[in-house]
């Protein structure tokens, strides 16, 4: 197959290296509005001695390059454009999340993927991680009874860069999404209501961008299942993301193992033993690779994409009625932010 890539900053460079390593692919072609930065990327991945072949195109070239699929990986702020051009030039789309930066323009882009018949795939990439997989076979098969309780938490070990903040869209829109994306798919349940709260203990860029450090939420699903959401950009112990589904018959946790970022205060346990991680790159390695894989399958139309724009926009409204909750200090019902 010949996939394209567009964008290879730290995420796009991280995909390159993924794809030139999967047998589907014959060619990689790749581009990036930064001068000289394909070049450098292709010099690199060539180096490794990998099978598929490097190609190096410019931007407006890349559609038109005799492509079987495409993965955006640019800024925020390009992902529409990109997978406009690709749902228009009718090619299969891989895109990192979010589909948009606006609530608007994923709307329309949900509509777009829906009447054209080229498939997109957002890249909500816990829907591959093997424990969060075994969680939803465990609500979905009544393992655990009825669910009634979830935790989910998304702790990033470390603050981004400063000047990325301002174009995040909040925590709520860059980390929580992830959180709310899982819970709709673990669950099989659609968000009904939220209450969020957040606040600053860090550094002043993230209140200086209208933004908060941490943040929490208890979200309300439609049959009545309580979760309580946290998210931070300051967990020092590592990088830490879990879900905690409790039922009547039993609980599951997905991302309980030894690289937990926390120590027990209890004496005589030596629970984790580590090594801990320290990046979600690192702590979804095998999710990003199966989940690419599998975009593979939707290309060449073995399956239906495992996440839709429709599914991301879902996971966008819900991160919206926290930053509204927020700002408002208020419960706010799903009713009131648009959708398809």
């Amino acid at each position: 197959m010949r996939i394209g890539l567009v964008g290879l900053g730290r995420i796009g460079a991280f995909h390159a290296e993924t794809l030139v390593g999967l047998p589907e692919v014959d060619t990689l072609v790749i581009t990036d509005a930064r001068d000289g930065i394909a070049d450098e990327v292709a010099a690199r991945l060539r180096a490794t001695g990998s099978v598929a072949q490097v190609e190096v195109v410019a931007p407006d070239a890349l559609i038109d390059a005799d492509l079987d699929g495409l993965v955006v990986a640019t800024a925020t702020n390009g992902h529409a454009e990109w997978i406009r051009r690709g749902v228009e030039g009718g090619v299969p789309t891989f895109c990192e999340k979010p589909a948009a930066g606006s609530l608007d323009e994923t709307i329309e882009l949900a509509r777009l993927e829906a009447s054209s018949g080229v498939p997109v795939h957002i890249g909500h990439q816990r829907r591959f991680d093997v424990g969060f997989r075994r969680a939803q076979e465990a609500v979905a098969s009544g393992e655990l009874g009825f669910v009634h309780t979830i935790r989910a938490n998304t702790h990033d070990q470390a603050p981004p860069p400063a000047e990325f903040i301002p174009t995040s869209g909040g925590i709520f829109r860059d980390c929580g999404v992830h959180d709310f994306d899982a819970v709709r798919f673990v669950t099989g349940r659609e968000i009904a209501s939220v209450y969020a709260v957040g606040a600053n203990k860090g550094a002043d860029f993230f209140a200086e961008a209208g933004d908060v450090d941490t943040g929490a939420a208890v979200l309300t699903l439609d049959d009545d299942t309580l979760v309580l959401m946290s998210t931070t950009r300051y967990n020092g112990g590592g990088h830490d993301v879990r879900m905690e589904v409790m039922g009547e018959r039993g609980t599951i946790t997905a991302g309980l193992d030894h690289s937990l970022a926390m120590v027990s205060a209890e004496p005589d346990v030596d629970f984790p033993r580590g090594p801990q991680r320290w990046s979600f790159m690192e702590r979804f390695l095998p999710a990003y690779r199966a989940e690419l894989t599998a975009f593979f399958e939707v290309a060449v139309g073995r399956r239906e994409s495992p996440c839709t724009i429709a599914d991301a926009l879902e996971a966008y409204r819900t991160a919206e009625a926290c930053e509204l909750s927020r700002a408002e200090r208020r419960p706010v019902a799903m009713t009131e932010i648009r959708g398809l």
